[in-house]
């Protein structure tokens, strides 16, 4: 007798756990781990879907109460074992349920209707459909005649016809075919096509030349490889430096060993050049994943993956979860982008979860980027990752030239413009001689902070050195530790009455530039633009064809693009990162300049980029102006280690929500003296000296205090050791199931939080 156990298809602590059901003989032969099926679930038996996760012949209760599967859900997509394994760490390292992460490990859920090319072909030899033409024409049956006539001709030709076109082309009925068919003559043949997002004829073959500094990585990491050193290979180039071709040649070494490969990139705007520069190397062998898909799409994707069709897939971090039984590499570019980190939960890092998925299938992990995050980086510098560098663009390309302008001197000269003198006047220049120019506005949101536009002072908390948010109602906020205070009607540091949030979209920054410009063909990216599925594409096809000669657009602008003719970037506020409520706004801000920068220049005519910010003496700034990341990483790497943030200590953040503010408040305390004790007691048990303790801020309001009715508020964790925070979150976890007070809150884990809440 065989025995399943499973997670039933329901997100509930207390229903995370498996359950036995007895296999049913007529399913024991078909039945493997990690395929969805049909189960009577709870006192009425209701059927609920259920994900195998062991087939044993032990039975765990008494078998007269064990209920047996009803059967295999139709449809169903199956989830591999290695899957299952990668699912339960998630559930481990960043809090969740086992389904939830089961679920996120299956990027497509359900199988879809199989596209299917249907094609008439001949069912006899030449000679017997020559004469049943002489038979039809005798008894002046035209319609079948012509079907035979055309697929005599077909066959000279070496081809099939295909049955829509056919059908159209002929001016018969499918019920003329029909007779053909039972009488032998004819046959109709069915093919699954595969949907693909990439049209082949889109690209062209990709010739490959690396210089002397690429080959020496390429030829470093394999030979580290082939040795059995599987630390993950970090490679920091600056923009243009050619990181692509190395990842392309590392995928070219690791296809040739039958093994497969993913490239995980940040967004789905990077996807279209990408995609084009590895169907240039590698064919009909890549693939692509991402949300514009459609579900036909996502699912043909998936079969060709596992039918090793496609061995390439390239796409944002829920391409990791590809169902490839000989996985060899796992690229991450721009591994610095925040968007590698989900926001729903599980909350779970692509890069961590890249780097674990890797152990288990015996693969290499190879990040890239121009300014690496402070994490990795910090990891490379004590040699738990392999740093190379690349410190100069692909010959005959420089870096551009990068210019600070002082916004506080601007107004001080009643320009009160968008645009300094400066960038106007390099503007004209650039459009004078048909060069092309990108217009990037540094913000995602982050609008809260109160800045002085006289001297450039920001309001910040003075226990968190994070800047306070502003608020409607006039109250500035820490969504770290909670500090409140009035807003300031004046500058506390020059007495300028010039204080505020700035607030600013690119909208309005088109609209000027083309007032401005009047000549000037004026492209806006951004959320609003490309929320049709293709627009992106659409946008950045048209500025690459020169038919706009400015390009205005937020972060999906400035990230892995490469335009020839873009000689000036423009970056009109850079202090709007800067100044974000979190605690890597100078990480990020030094990121986008520097990336933004780096647009700049990249074909024959050298770049200049203008950076305009009221904090030109910011190290930031001024690191990101001389791209020098020894220099700002030697000072933010300072600052993280004086108020223990990560790398220096372990972040963990707890989320809860509630549409009852009162209830909240209550619970959120309750919370905060539950956690303190767990954590001392986990001390304790794990015999930690009293330097290693987990320190808690908070409960604050969450960054959004209020989304859709619901309130938030979050508590933030900090500690040293990740094992005494692993440790403690899981003690924490079973208490919180059997606190009555909280079981009303939605309490969500993060570990190591990179995007604000």
């Amino acid at each position: 007798m065989k025995y399943a156990n499973v997670i039933v298809d329901i997100s509930l602590e207390k229903l995370d756990r498996t359950f036995q059901y007895r296999v049913p003989a007529e399913l024991e032969d078909g039945l493997s781990v990690g395929m969805q099926v049909v189960v009577p679930f709870g006192n009425g038996s209701r059927r609920l879907t259920a994900y195998v996760v062991e087939l044993t012949d032990q039975c765990e209760w008494d078998p007269e109460r064990v209920k047996d599967i009803i059967g295999i859900a139709e449809k169903g997509i199956r989830l591999e074992g290695q899957m299952i394994a990668l699912a339960a760490w998630m559930r481990r390292m960043y809090g969740s349920t086992m389904n939830q992460a089961l679920k996120t490990v299956l990027p497509v859920r359900r199988a879809v209707q199989e596209k299917v090319k249907r094609n008439l072909v001949l069912a006899v030899p030449k000679e017997k459909a020559e004469e049943a033409c002489r038979l039809f024409e005798k008894k002046n049956q035209k319609a079948r005649l012509r079907i035979m006539e055309a697929l005599l001709q077909a066959e000279d030709r070496g081809e099939s016809l295909d049955y829509g076109n056919a059908l159209k082309d002929l001016g018969v009925t499918a019920q003329t075919i029909k007779p053909l068919t039972e009488m032998g003559l004819v046959r109709v043949e069915t093919d699954t096509v595969f949907r693909n997002p990439v049209k082949p004829s889109e690209v062209e073959p990709h010739p490959v030349s690396l210089y002397p500094g690429q080959q020496e990585i390429v030829d470093g990491i394999l030979s580290r490889a082939a040795a059995g050193d599987r630390r993950p290979s970090l490679i920091h180039g600056v923009t243009g430096s050619g990181k692509t071709e190395i990842y392309m040649e590392l995928i070219a070494a690791v296809l040739k060993e039958g093994k497969q490969a993913i490239v995980l990139i940040p967004e789905i705007a990077l996807t279209f050049q990408t995609v084009l520069r590895f169907y240039k190397r590698f064919g009909d062998l890549v693939s692509i994943m991402h949300s514009r898909l459609s579900a036909g799409e996502r699912y043909d994707q998936f079969e060709r993956a596992r039918k090793g069709e496609a061995r390439v897939m390239i796409g944002p971090r829920s391409a990791l979860f590809t169902p490839f039984d000989r996985l060899g590499i796992v690229v991450i570019d721009e591994e610095h982008e925040g968007s590698y980190k989900s926001e729903t939960v599980p909350r779970y890092h692509a890069r961590e979860t890249a780097i674990e998925r890797a152990r288990m299938s015996g693969a290499f992990v190879v990040l890239g980027s121009a300014t690496p995050s402070v994490d990795s980086y910090e990891r490379a510098r004590t040699g738990e990752y392999q740093l190379y560098q690349l410190s100069m663009r692909v010959p005959g390309r420089m870096l551009p030239d990068t210019e600070i302008i002082d916004l506080r001197e601007e107004l001080k000269a009643g320009n009160r413009s968008i645009f300094s003198a400066r960038l106007r006047e390099l503007m004209e220049d650039r459009l004078s001689k048909g060069q092309q120019i990108m217009l990037f506005l540094n913000r995602r949101g982050y609008a809260g902070f109160v800045s002085c536009r006289a001297c450039g002072h920001v309001i910040k908390c003075p226990h968190c050195d994070i800047s306070l948010s502003l608020h409607t109602g006039g109250r500035m906020i820490c969504h770290y530790c909670g500090y409140q205070s009035a807003a300031v009607k004046k500058c506390p540091s020059c007495g300028s009455a010039y204080i505020g949030a700035f607030r600013a979209g690119t909208q309005q920054v088109a609209e000027q530039a083309g007032k401005e410009f009047p000549g000037a063909r004026v492209l806006r990216m951004d959320f609003d633009t490309t929320k049709q599925k293709g627009g992106h594409e659409k946008i950045l096809e048209a500025f690459s064809r020169h038919e706009a000669d400015i390009l205005v657009g937020t972060q999906m602008i400035v990230k892995g693009h490469d335009f020839p003719g873009v000689t000036l970037v423009g970056i009109l506020a850079a202090d709007l990162s800067l100044y974000a409520g979190d605690y890597r706004a100078s990480e990020r801000t030094f990121q986008l300049l520097t990336q933004a920068a780096g647009r700049a220049g990249r074909g024959t005519e050298k770049g200049v980029a203008v950076i305009q910010t009221y904090s030109p003496d910011h190290y930031s700034v001024t690191a990101a102006a001389a791209q020098d990341y020894e220099s700002f990483f030697r000072q933010e790497m300072a600052y993280r280690q004086l108020m223990h943030y990560p790398p220096a200590s372990h972040l963990l953040a707890l989320y809860l929500m509630s549409e009852k503010e009162e209830e909240l408040d209550t619970g959120a305390g309750i919370l905060r003296e539950l956690a303190a004790r767990t954590a001392e007691e986990t001390r304790r048990e794990m015999r930690q000296t009293e330097r290693n303790v987990i320190h808690m801020i908070g409960p604050a309001e969450a960054g959004l205090a209020k989304l859709k009715d619901v309130y938030r508020r979050v508590l933030y964790v900090k500690c040293g050791n990740l094992a005494l925070l692993l440790a403690w979150k899981e003690k924490l976890e079973t208490e919180l199931g059997r606190e009555e007070r909280l079981r009303a809150l939605n309490i969500q884990f993060d570990m190591d939080p990179v995007n604000p809440f």
